[in-house]
């Protein structure tokens, strides 16, 4: 219907109007609509009505019913809140399409004409085309291989009267008979692509491997591709950071960090500057994104552990995930051993110089204290803190202390442990970390490149 549109007739005044193409197979009740419920109402002319009369198994062009071709799409990163295109790469897709069933499509197209001279003025523009087939594209879509074909012209009959011709017949029909030579396409399937978003080697650090000898050495190292952890302090505070051993050379997709804090996680530069909305790299990722559903994985600043939890990006910032931590993913919260108990827990973390603890001193209740109480050489100590024979007691900042019944004894000594410390403060359930002579929140600082990812679909 497109391709025979557009044509004009010249009227006897010189008027020139285009001639409407409509598809002629209409159905009884359609027609009837179209004649106003009259047999006296004669169809107007001129016109073309085009209508199908045969779709026929093409078994010259048939080929291997399994086959599949894959075609792998690269889109232009995409901007909608700028609404403009990117200097890098977007979306990627890979589209898999089964081998098209061929057909012939048969199709008349009637030329309705009031005059030989319209007839003559629609076939002239008409016929020009096929000499003896137009090349056609059926959609505009570059991984349609069925898109192009084209339209061969079979027969032409010049027109439905007979002779000698009647007083009945006003209008003279010449029909063009074309064929089509079509595909009838099974549905696709459109897969995102998957992409390599973390790499760790170490392939230049020699004392783990010997690549000239082909061995590993020492052989008990040669997969040891760990993290150093630290501290770093900067704008958003004292916290842990993931430091990369200086030997490994580590990569993940589009090299960001982020940092933890938290509840939230943001993608920081490396001048520890919140970088860029989350939404622009999550659309780059293989999957779909689905909120509190879609993964993010941490690598433990301390062991091999993987802490993971589900997010939603701020609907009030993209520049913020919001994170869901599954604390069953958490590191294993350490034994702490006294006389009373083996527990991984404090009761409470309490400043000392602010608190009278008479009011929760119950047996086996353990504190984490944030200030020395007194010290060894003191010529007086704190009343609140006394025994209950009198005697004085003293504690160093980030010890652990319990009261026993009787008085207060030093279960962890800060000062004396070197070995990375887990405990879950019960009073706010969240879980601490003791690491270069201070606690932390166990999850919380900057994870560098290599030590996270994302899986969108969960």
């Amino acid at each position: 219907m497109r391709l025979l549109s557009n044509f004009p007739v010249k009227y006897g005044d010189g008027t020139i109007k285009q001639v409407p193409v409509v598809y002629g197979d209409l159905s009884r009740q359609v027609a009837s609509i179209i004649n106003d419920n009259s047999e006296n109402k004669l169809p107007s002319a001129p016109r073309i009505s085009v209508y199908v009369t045969n779709l026929e198994l093409d078994r010259e062009r048939m080929s291997d019913s399994s086959f599949v071709k894959k075609t792998q799409i690269r889109e232009r990163a995409y901007d909608s809140e700028q609404n403009e295109y990117l200097n890098f790469q977007g979306k990627n897709y890979t589209i898999e399409k089964l081998m098209p069933t061929p057909y012939v499509l048969t199709v008349n197209a009637d030329i309705w004409a009031s005059s030989t001279d319209q007839k003559l003025q629609l076939l002239e523009q008409i016929l020009v085309w096929f000499n003896p087939s137009i090349e056609i594209q059926t959609t505009d879509n570059f991984v349609d291989w069925t898109s192009v074909t084209v339209v061969n012209l079979n027969s032409i009959q010049w027109s439905n009267r007979s002779v000698p011709v009647g007083t009945d017949s006003t209008i003279d029909v010449a029909t063009i008979t074309l064929s089509i030579p079509i595909f009838i396409s099974p549905p696709i399937k459109v897969k995102r692509l998957g992409i390599i978003t973390n790499i760790i080697t170490s392939i230049f650090d020699e004392s783990r491997g010997d690549i000239d000898k082909g061995v590993s050495a020492p052989e008990i190292n040669a997969w040891d591709d760990f993290f150093t952890p630290g501290i770093v302090e900067n704008e958003f505070g004292r916290k842990a950071n993931t430091l990369l051993d200086p030997e490994m050379a580590n990569t993940n997709y589009l090299n960001h960090r982020i940092y933890v804090d938290g509840g939230n996680v943001k993608i920081i530069t490396t001048d520890d500057s919140v970088a860029k909305s989350w939404r622009g790299v999550i659309e780059m990722l293989p999957g779909n994104y689905m909120p509190n559903v879609s993964t993010i994985f941490l690598s433990s600043l301390d062991n091999d552990s993987v802490i993971t939890g589900t997010f939603i990006i701020d609907p009030t910032s993209d520049e913020n995930l919001i994170v869901n931590w599954d604390t069953d993913s958490f590191p294993q919260d350490t034994i702490i051993t006294s006389n009373i108990a083996e527990r991984t827990t404090v009761d409470y973390i309490i400043d000392p110089s602010r608190l009278n603890p008479e009011s929760i001193r119950t047996p086996g209740l353990r504190l984490l204290i944030l200030e020395d109480i007194s010290s060894p050489d003191a010529l007086q100590y704190p009343a609140a803190w006394k025994n209950l024979d009198g005697s004085g007691f003293f504690a160093s900042e980030n010890d652990i202390i319990e009261w026993n019944g009787n008085k207060w004894t030093v279960i962890f000594d800060a000062s004396e442990t070197a070995e990375i410390t887990y405990v879950t403060n019960l009073n706010t359930n969240t879980q601490y970390r003791y690491n270069n002579g201070e606690w932390l929140l166990s999850i919380d600082g900057v994870y560098a490149i290599g030590t996270w990812r994302i899986d969108l679909d969960g």
